[in-house]
């Protein structure tokens, strides 16, 4: 990530979290990366825009979400004309809960939401009314009950419903598991070699199943095609190359499969909302350390 910022937050290792609550006019901070979790609620922001590893998205009145260890964020001003936006950011240590403490049963869902945190989980408008209470009160605990507060806070988050991740696991390199040696493996196969020709012929090979058979058996499985899925995986790794690093646009849709530009540009506007210059121009910058 040549063109991030690396922020080193003050979190100091004797600290296990800190809470940043303040009211600003605007958004000031450059796309960033930093070791600890962080999780970040805004109001009052409804146009900005947020950008979470090759998400970017326009954000509404209220915004909650959990970034994992090094995934890169910020949010801009973009269309935001409001200037009391109250941010409230939680960062704590990605070994604040010991591996071996998060495989208790009880402490399963807090292992699970930390995990998906890696590709960033955006929270429901609902689930932000509950929680934003204990978000504004945890600035003003100390001590035992301030860890405790917090530890409740992200159980609540674990169990609660219509939440979004959103990046790519791509993008963050995360083998998702569909419970399924066919399916795996077909996966496998495109995410190794997403850079060559593809053909539902050769997955169909691959898994030992008829074309039609495997087509159907994907989608019901991932609840998308087989293009769609092979498309996600190179649009993953290319949103990798715009950001590390100065390939040509072309050169990006060529290393990463699309054969034919104007339809990688096409099904990355799709996803993105944005074209890939214009997605590069969002990391626009220089690596500095702060």
């Amino acid at each position: 990530m040549s063109n991030i910022y690396h922020e080193i937050t003050p979190l100091t290792a004797n600290d296990c979290f800190m809470v940043f609550d303040r009211h600003k006019s605007n958004f000031d901070f450059p796309i960033h990366f930093h070791e600890e979790f962080e999780l970040n609620f805004i109001e009052n922001a409804k146009g900005a825009k947020r950008i979470i590893g090759d998400n970017i998205e326009i954000i509404d009145e209220l915004e909650l979400v959990l970034v994992g260890s090094n995934v890169p964020h910020s949010w801009l001003n973009y269309e935001s004309k409001k200037k009391d936006i109250h941010e409230i950011t939680i960062q704590f240590h990605k070994d604040l809960f010991d591996e071996k403490f998060l495989k208790r049963n009880q402490l399963s869902f807090i292992r699970s939401l930390l995990e998906r945190s890696a590709r960033a989980i955006s929270f429901s408008s609902e689930t932000i009314l509950q929680i934003r209470p204990r978000l504004i009160s945890l600035s003003q605990k100390s001590g035992f009950d301030s860890v405790m507060e917090l530890i409740s806070i992200l159980h609540e988050l674990s169990v609660s419903k219509n939440t979004r991740l959103l990046t790519s696991s791509t993008f963050v390199h995360d083998n998702v598991n569909f419970n399924s040696r066919r399916i795996e493996r077909a996966f496998e196969y495109m995410r190794t070699n997403y850079d060559k020709d593809i053909s539902l012929a050769d997955i169909a090979k691959i898994v030992n199943m008829a074309e039609v058979s495997f087509s159907r058996f994907i989608k019901k499985r991932t609840g998308k095609t087989f293009v769609d899925s092979l498309n996600d995986i190179r649009l993953g790794h290319a949103s990798r190359f715009l950001i590390d690093t100065t390939y040509t646009i072309a050169e990006v849709s060529f290393k990463c499969g699309f054969n034919n530009l104007s339809y990688f540009n096409r099904i990355f506007k799709k996803k993105h909302a944005c074209t890939p210059k214009e997605f590069r121009e969002n990391y626009a910058g220089t690596k500095t350390y702060v």
